[in-house]
């Protein structure tokens, strides 16, 4: 059974990843420009403020965040906040912002764009290397959405969110190229607007579904879906596992574009909710090794 973890709300939460060393789970408000960070061992939140909307965020080896921030990409100190711009590939298109980003198996970091007014065809995947270079990996993209990789490291799963499908690229782990996309599953609109995502220990793929009510639980290979949770909230945005055997699945919401009715009717809308012990196993958040 699903529970909200703290009491807080986010306007547009987004982007959860555990942290094992710490043994916090750390998730964002995209418009609030803020990154949350909670205790389940000491029942503490942190949150800390970045002053720009932000897209996504995850752990550095060295201790930091990087993050997808509105005006490029950065390192975030984690116990002041402060910014420490790399780049900003998209300097030359003020409409636009940073999504959803996660780092991949060889420790670079993948980001995607989007237009702030959700125009079709306008965003773009970039890939951060090691050496803090950056390079653009696909482009006319509508709302660049989740990512996972399979557990041989050899397929690069990923969303753009109003195609409704996961498409499957065959990837090279050492290079980071990706080719041959294929979509390998089709997402019926009725069952919401597939989201942000993550990969257990069985290689099953785990999608967060907007204006959806639910996660659900897909099979990359046969395209089937496995599993459906519903959730107390319409606008779910993603999901990862965590806890001391990534056992438990944290999922965060929105409540942003909700009017007053729709929220007297979701008053948690927004919250961050962990499912304990589901069952199902995760696998540890790859880090950036730059």
């Amino acid at each position: 059974m699903e529970e909200p973890v703290v009491y807080h709300r986010c306007l547009l939460g987004e982007g959860p990843v555990w942290d094992a060393r710490r043994r916090t789970i750390c998730w964002i408000d995209i418009l609030q420009g803020e990154i949350h960070e909670y205790s389940p061992v000491n029942d503490m939140l942190k949150t800390l403020s970045v002053n720009q909307m932000i897209g996504s965020i995850a752990i550095c080896k060295r201790g930091s965040f990087i993050a997808a921030l509105q005006n490029g990409i950065g390192f975030i100190d984690r116990d002041t906040g402060a910014v420490q711009m790399i780049s900003n590939p998209e300097a030359h298109l003020p409409g636009n912002r940073f999504n959803d980003g996660k780092c991949d198996p060889e420790g670079r970091f993948w980001a995607g764009t989007m237009s702030h007014t959700d125009e079709p065809g306008k965003g773009s995947l970039y890939l951060l290397n090691k050496d803090l270079s950056i390079i653009k990996k696909l482009e006319k993209i509508s709302i660049s959405n989740g990512m996972a990789w399979s557990l041989d490291h050899k397929t690069f799963y990923y969303i753009d969110s109003p195609a409704f499908t996961v498409v499957a690229f065959d990837f090279d782990q050492a290079t980071g190229e990706i080719s041959n996309p294929k979509i390998i599953i089709q997402i019926a609109q009725k069952e919401g607007c597939p989201d942000g995502m993550t990969i257990d220990s069985e290689g099953m793929l785990w999608i967060a579904h907007w204006d959806g009510w639910q996660i659900t639980r897909w099979d990359p290979v046969t395209g089937k879906k496995i599993l459906a949770i519903h959730l107390p909230v319409a606008r779910v945005t993603s999901c990862c596992f965590g806890g001391d055997g990534l056992g438990d699945l944290y999922i965060t919401s929105a409540r942003t574009g909700l009017d007053d009715d729709q929220l007297k009717k979701q008053p948690l809308a927004g919250s961050l909710f962990v499912i304990k012990n589901t069952g199902y196993c995760g696998l540890p958040a790859f880090e950036f090794n730059g």
